[in-house]
């Protein structure tokens, strides 16, 4: 059950990162033909493309992560002990899920505390541009707690598995 719920998020988080990066790449191509072209700008393009990104670094940041995409540091854990280095993932998993939640936590209060507010240029709702945020911690809250569990489980540490592009 958890494990077929965690695919359709995952699968559904890629495919919004997918329009997201979309966005991004439309929003200033518009712009450039809107003034180029039709010499019309369009008004406050450049703070849209700006939420594109952030939406797109916070939403995009579990799938990394399960992905193997994070900074891990493997040159360095491959020095240590096999037993070591277990005990090394599982620390820096439980404090990555620790670190997720606070931010989960602060960006709920955040929230909270100004759902009558806007954001001044593009006169959005504040929950609308903080939203990416918390949603984006609370998927990496789930995501690097089961990377632990799954760690913790097979009781030996992950295997150096690079991910180059």
């Amino acid at each position: 059950m958890w494990a077929n719920s965690l695919e359709f998020i995952r699968k559904g988080v890629r495919w919004a990162s997918l329009t997201l990066l979309a966005l991004l790449v439309i929003t200033p191509l518009a712009q450039i033909g809107m003034r180029g072209i039709f010499n019309v700008p369009m008004s406050s393009a450049e703070e849209l493309a700006r939420y594109f990104m952030i939406c797109l670094t916070f939403l995009a940041s579990s799938y990394v992560t399960i992905e193997g995409g994070q900074i891990r540091m493997e040159e360095f854990q491959g020095l240590l002990p096999p037993r070591l280095r277990w005990y090394l993932q599982m620390f820096i998993e439980i404090s990555g899920v620790v670190m997720f939640s606070v931010i989960c936590v602060a960006s709920a209060i955040t929230i909270g505390n100004n759902m009558q507010n806007q954001t001044p240029t593009l006169e959005m709702p504040f929950w609308l541009f903080m939203g990416p945020l918390l949603v984006g911690s609370l998927l990496l809250v789930i995501e690097t707690a089961v990377s632990f569990f799954h760690t913790f489980r097979r009781r030996r540490p992950d295997e150096k598995h690079t991910v180059l592009t």
